[in-house]
């Protein structure tokens, strides 16, 4: 009886011992699983961009490569249609999952840059790229965007009507008064046109939208709409409208982008025959004007270092080359501006010359007026004042005073 007792008690004490091994195994491959798991989870990163669909095959392959070289990484990438995004990034922002890396706008971009709603990025995550472009990313001294692309418009010339090469916009005017006739058209109430032609004389601010040489600047618009010497229509036409007067031989000079060329080329080929390319005309600055599209990451994205990474990844020599040669925009990224396809004329055709144009412009940037909360309502101010200056004959010095005050309202 003493021999079963002391049987039976190695018994309970072997299956305990038993109990506890399984245990302890079951715990070690439930680790293991879960360390499998981690290794194997894919942290996505969400990846809005600006209709740009119809180049899907060249995102997917971007996206592939950078997925193939971090493995825990998963795209998801969204387009956008253009008319949707602001409406669509600023109701995403206001949720706690926005998407991680969006292509946006500078001037909607420093929007939400003023409502602290962006992630800001490290001057030196910035060094491929031209200082000209990402220094117009920058709020407060802080950068909060990346660029992305670029395009800067040049001027086209139609060597059967004027063979003079102006320079500036006042070379131009005296071209005009010298030969009695319109030269050019500018679309004053158009988006930012006149904005941005101020600008090329440094008047952007409402303190010295008002100041004599401003003046003097509205005087010369007056005097050469009252002579016909600029277009009735540029009070009230688009871009499109003036493409469509140089395209039928009415006009000598036309600033506006390279994307246009070809439907020149295809629509009036006898005035592409006839066609120059010169700069793109500025004001006393000397410098250029020009249109950018950048990304960036909103605060509330959980992924701003992968977001970071693969946006770099994107605009890097490589991609941004293919890139330009798929459009007809220009890259962000120094080393790619730099190739011999934007420094070098080798098919000796418009297209070819107006990059290489563009390209050179990039280097000598107007800075753009920026630290404007309500950029649409001052394009519309500045169309109407325009108007009133132009079509409805009021004084100039008062109606100036009255946009100063007007702008200043907005800024507030």
């Amino acid at each position: 009886m003493q021999n079963f007792n002391i049987i039976s008690k190695y018994l309970k004490i072997g299956i305990f011992l038993l109990i506890l091994l399984l245990m302890i195994i079951s715990v070690e491959r439930q680790i293991s699983t879960n360390k499998s798991l981690k290794i194997n989870q894919k942290n996505t990163i969400v990846f809005w961009t600006l209709q740009l669909g119809s180049f899907d095959k060249y995102i997917y392959k971007i996206i592939k490569e950078y997925e193939c070289q971090n493995r825990k990484i998963k795209i998801k990438w969204v387009d956008v249609p253009y008319s949707e995004g602001e409406k669509r990034i600023l109701a995403s922002i206001l949720t706690d999952n926005p998407p991680d890396l969006v292509n946006l706008t500078p001037d909607f971009s420093l929007l939400l840059a003023q409502k602290k709603a962006l992630y800001l990025i490290e001057e030196n995550d910035l060094k491929q790229f031209l200082p000209s472009l990402s220094n117009m990313l920058k709020y407060n001294d802080k950068y909060f965007g990346i660029p992305f692309y670029a395009t800067s418009a040049v001027t086209l010339n139609n060597l059967s009507i004027c063979t003079d090469t102006p320079k500036t916009y006042d070379d131009l005017f005296k071209l005009s008064i010298k030969n009695g006739y319109y030269l050019t058209m500018i679309n004053f109430a158009e988006n930012d046109t006149l904005l941005k032609l101020l600008n090329k004389y440094n008047i952007n601010n409402p303190q010295n939208i008002n100041t004599d040489k401003s003046i003097k600047l509205f005087e010369k618009f007056k005097f050469l709409y009252d002579k016909n010497l600029i277009p009735k229509e540029s009070v009230t036409q688009t871009h499109r409208d003036a493409l469509e007067k140089y395209m039928s031989g009415q006009l000598a000079y036309l600033v506006t982008g390279a994307n246009f060329i070809n439907m020149i080329k295809e629509n009036a080929p006898n005035i592409y025959k006839n066609t120059k390319l010169l700069p793109q005309l500025t004001g006393d600055t000397g410098l250029y004007d020009y249109s950018l599209m950048n990304f960036v990451i909103p605060l509330k994205s959980k992924n701003h270092k992968d977001s970071l990474d693969f946006a770099l990844f994107f605009t890097n020599k490589m991609n941004q080359l293919e890139f330009a040669k798929l459009t007809q925009v220009l890259p962000v990224n120094q080393e790619a501006l730099n190739d011999e396809y934007f420094t070098k004329n080798k098919d000796n055709d418009l297209q070819s010359q107006a990059r290489i144009i563009s390209a050179k412009q990039l280097k000598y940037l107007q800075p753009p007026i920026t630290n404007i909360k309500n950029k649409k309502e001052l394009n519309i101010l500045s169309g109407n004042y325009i108007q009133q200056i132009l079509i409805n004959n009021s004084p100039i010095n008062e109606t100036l005073d009255k946009f100063s005050a007007d702008w200043k309202k907005l800024d507030n």
